[in-house]
């Protein structure tokens, strides 16, 4: 990289850090006084970046310096004001028209992507990954995991991505293809939905389809995936009594099926049973010494309550999470801590039912 750009970075002073971690500041140009993004990348593939700025793409923030030095490349991008979708999904202010609309715009955008010779692979779609403008439109940012589609990539190798959304691919299953944003889409679309109001399946097919294990049974492009969804909505426009009567379903599957059968995952639901059938033998099978009728099944019953309350209370059931503050809490150690203080009292509150009712009768 010539010296060009190195100085025109020059040109930019840091007067905010957004994310420290991250590396990423708010810098403004002295000459014109504009504000801009600055990122200091470690993990990169600095084609990506090059043909980007050479070649903007509409929902994508516009690049206009790249400078790599000592193994890390150094952007100036587009400052997008907005806020992530991670935000909007926090403080469930999504609709459903809202995410027909967003699952389109990012269609969009990932069809310029895909379609360009050799396609590009973002390999990381996620809620905080997409910015949400003051109009209302979707920007996709952090390429920083992005690959082109090559003869040559067999397998991927290191995962880069996000758990959670990244690909089976991605582990090293196989090598990344359009599929690989399609399977990221359809775990959006799946959080998108749970975070409405009144969470609805009316995607499940489509999501269902997107994330099958194997890339050649997901949908081939995310003009497809577009289609679809939007046939989902067309038909639950002009069939409204349905829609209400599957929502009402979705509401009884999404608070009264117990942990282990939510997914409807064959390997997951028969989990489910063996461990539901052992806690229920277990807690049948108990022996209370000296203990008359009424006490002995007393016991057998808070003993099955406690156990099945650990279960719910460490699955989310019904949402119980929420009378805990810290079950929501963004760190993973406070959500623990906040599970195991749930449990606790729940298991206390159970106790005490157990010890007015044996003094009673």
């Amino acid at each position: 990289m010539d010296y060009t750009n190195r100085l025109a970075i020059s040109y930019y002073n840091t007067i905010a850090t957004i994310n420290s971690a991250h590396k990423i500041y708010l810098v403004q140009h002295r000459e014109t006084g504009k504000i801009y993004i600055k990122k200091i990348l470690d993990i990169y593939n600095p084609h990506i970046y090059e043909y980007l700025m050479e070649h903007h793409i509409a929902g994508i923030p516009k690049l206009y310096n790249v400078y790599e030095e000592n193994a890390q490349l150094i952007l100036i991008e587009e400052f997008i004001s907005g806020i992530s979708l991670q935000e909007m999904i926090d403080n469930r202010t999504l609709t459903l028209d809202f995410i027909v609309r967003l699952m389109d715009e990012l269609c969009s955008i990932l069809k310029k992507l895909h379609i360009l010779n050799p396609p590009i692979i973002h390999r990381d779609i996620k809620p905080s990954n997409i910015i949400i403008t003051s109009c209302g439109h979707a920007v996709l940012i952090d390429f920083n995991a992005a690959k082109f589609l090559t003869d040559t990539n067999f397998h991927d190798t290191v995962l880069l991505g996000t758990k959670g959304y990244a690909a089976p691919e991605q582990y090293g299953f196989g090598f990344s293809t359009p599929q690989t944003d399609i399977y990221a889409l359809g775990i959006l679309l799946k959080e998108l939905s749970l975070a409405l109001p009144i969470p609805t399946t009316i995607f499940d097919a489509v999501i269902s389809k997107c994330t099958e294990m194997n890339p050649s049974d997901r949908m081939e492009t995310v003009q497809e995936l577009k289609k679809e969804i939007e046939k989902v909505q067309n038909y639950n426009c002009n069939h409204p009594n349905i829609t209400h009567s599957d929502d009402s379903l979705n509401r009884l599957q999404k608070n009264f099926v117990p942990p282990g059968f939510r997914t409807k995952t064959p390997w997951k639901m028969l989990t489910a049973s063996v461990v539901y059938l052992f806690i229920l033998w277990l807690c049948l099978s108990l022996e209370v010494k000296d203990a008359s009728f009424f006490q002995l099944w007393l016991e057998r019953i808070t003993a099955l309550c406690i156990m099945l309350s650990v279960v719910f209370c460490c699955f989310d059931y019904r949402n119980i999470r929420r009378f805990i503050p810290l079950c929501t809490n963004k760190k993973r150690i406070v959500r623990y801590l906040g599970v195991l203080i749930l449990n606790f009292a729940v298991v206390f509150l159970l106790l005490l039912v157990m010890v007015l009712l044996e003094s009673i009768f």
